[in-house]
């Protein structure tokens, strides 16, 4: 505790002429668990970048971490390349723009050229514009969907998608080299952008990224014809221009948008958790259902990398998962391209290994395969820049994780809500010329495979203990694997960290073939499994569950059983 007093004092000292940081500094003077809290670790610079509440102090997103990560990545570019340059966006969140301005002067500084958003725009934008640029790099400032008191910086590689682990552990290095005090460099905007050294990011580039976003229709003719009438939603975000240009491109001219959450707005006053996986979200869409009659619901998270959708049935509004809009996507995207011909022969989609079992039967019956890759989107980016150096991006047909995350197409290298939310209203006015809703379709796939209920459970362990917790549990679990589950045995236990999968009956062992993380999982007979693992990006340990029965109580009875099993095998 010394030294985090210690660490107290001096950023009282070096902070004195910053006033707001300096406020609310003093404003915890002698409450020591409020200390201990901002200032027992720095934040942590992983895969995803940094994370973390806006304040003062190490563990805090602020002016002085944020450089401290800049500068730290401009001596990693500068150690590697002559002449780098980064691509920088952000979203609508709290200080976003101001972080925003802050990096680029950073990386002006250190001779690092700087090509920024002059507004705010979607995550799968900045990806285009790292590889349209030829950038060796991107940040792109934003903390996804979380509460309003958050943010965050993601880092990209060159080929657009987030910093994989070896990129992100070797930039974490310089950044560590860092006194956020001494060391950071910083040039003036005005004076960066008349040096050259920062330049606003055109409106060209982003007509580039509409021009092949829609290209995406596999049915134009249906969009353009369609009466569908879809509510939307853009949280508060960056999806607002950009998703309603799409649609209103492709042919999707009634559309109505959400008043109290259209407009950019960090403090997200009618939706605390800006998530599109939460019935809360569009609870002002639904209000607007009982005066204007709508067939979809749609919203898009903060940065627009995310969307949800709600489906209205009569007087029913039924809400679909990640995973349920995943497995529509494929069905519908492999059933369209093969009715036209435009199914690429060995077609391929990604998902991430906790999203469903269910999207591999359903691609099965087209002849596609699916690859499981670890939960981030990184490692579809990643799988998708190993297609084009080989010729194969063209049998891409999409990528998909179970938390509302899709690429279709390879345009970008992460998840994309505006090319997502015109494939789903292409999908949604498709089923509709056939007098079907989208819960018809997939009430027809589980009729064909049987009925998977996929439940995830978070749990939150906030502060310094929190970590420790989260940790131990970890341990504890990974020492003492279980023998059943629910009254079903566990035939495979797959430790993500030790990069084995052991066989339980005769103990034997065999590769991933997967990089190394910390996840253990669990399979269990027909189709069932449990996976546990600690949140990249926030302070939560979370348990990924999938119930598999022919009938849909006894799925949700069985995901139920398996839930409750997995919080008395942690002991939570």
């Amino acid at each position: 505790m010394n030294d985090v007093k210690q660490l107290y004092d001096l950023w009282l000292e070096r902070t004195a002429e910053d006033s707001e940081i300096n406020e609310e500094l003093l404003a915890i003077k002698g409450n020591d668990e409020e200390i201990l809290d901002r200032f027992y670790r720095n934040l942590e610079f992983g895969t995803a970048g940094l994370r973390g509440v806006l304040g003062a102090g190490t563990n805090r997103m602020n002016t002085y971490t944020v450089c401290q990560a800049t500068q730290g990545l401009a001596d990693y570019l500068n150690s590697k390349e002559e002449n780098p340059s980064v691509a920088i966006g952000y979203d609508s969140r709290i200080n976003s723009d101001v972080f925003a301005k802050q990096c680029a002067e950073v990386l002006a500084a250190n001779g690092v050229k700087a090509y920024i958003f002059p507004t705010l725009m979607p995550t799968p934008l900045l990806s285009y514009a790292v590889m349209r640029l030829k950038c060796q790099s991107g940040i792109v400032i934003t903390a996804s969907h979380n509460p309003s008191k958050y943010n965050g910086y993601k880092c990209y590689d060159p080929s657009g998608y987030q910093m994989t682990d070896e990129a992100a552990l070797e930039t974490y290095g310089f950044i560590r080299k860092v006194d956020m005090f001494e060391d950071i460099k910083r040039m003036p905007f005005d004076e960066a952008m008349e040096k050259g050294l920062i330049e606003y990011i055109s409106d060209e580039i982003v007509e580039e990224f509409y021009a092949l976003v829609m290209q995406r229709p596999i049915n134009p003719e249906i969009c353009k014809a369609s009466d569908l009438k879809v509510i939307y939603t853009p949280l508060n975000g960056t999806g607002n221009i950009p998703v309603r240009t799409i649609l209103d491109r492709a042919g999707f001219k009634n559309v109505t948008v959400v008043k109290e959450q259209e407009m950019p707005d960090g403090k997200f006053p009618t939706c605390p958790y800006p998530n599109p996986e939460i019935r809360q979200v569009f609870e002002c869409a639904l209000e607007m259902t009982k005066t204007e009659k709508a067939d979809l619901l749609l919203a898009t998270d903060p940065d627009c990398d995310r969307v949800g959708i709600a489906v209205l049935t009569g007087d029913e509004c039924v809400l679909l998962s990640g995973n349920d809009v995943g497995v529509l996507l494929a069905e519908y995207m492999l059933s369209a391209r093969k009715e036209k011909g435009m199914l690429p022969e060995n077609p391929l989609m990604t998902k991430s290994f906790v999203s469903t079992p269910l999207i591999n039967r359903v691609a099965a019956k087209y002849g596609c395969r699916v690859v499981d890759v670890l939960t981030g989107f990184k490692y579809v980016g990643e799988f998708i820049a190993k297609l084009e150096k080989t010729g194969d991006d063209h049998r891409f047909i999409m990528g998909f994780e179970e938390s509302y995350g899709y690429l279709i197409g390879t345009h970008a290298r992460d998840k994309d809500a505006v090319a997502a939310s015109l494939m789903v209203c292409e999908m949604a006015a498709y089923y509709k010329s056939k007098g079907k809703t989208l819960v018809d379709v997939l009430n027809d796939i589980y009729a064909e495979f049987g009925i998977y209920v996929n439940r995830l459970y978070n749990f939150a362990f906030e502060g310094a203990s929190g970590m420790v917790k989260m940790a131990e549990i970890m341990t504890e679990t990974r020492e003492n694997p279980p023998k059943e589950l629910a009254g079903l045995k566990v035939l495979e236990v797959h430790d993500f960290e030790e990069g084995t999968i052991t066989n339980t009956e005769t103990g034997e062992k065999r590769d991933i073939g997967l990089p190394k993380s910390n996840v253990l999982a669990y399979t269990l007979p027909d189709g069932n499994f449990a996976i546990v693992r600690p949140s990249g990006t926030e302070p939560k340990i979370k348990v990924y569950i999938t119930g598999c029965e022919k009938t849909k109580e006894g799925a949700e009875k069985l995901a139920e059983n398996l839930g409750e099993a997995m919080k008395k095998l942690l002991k939570i």
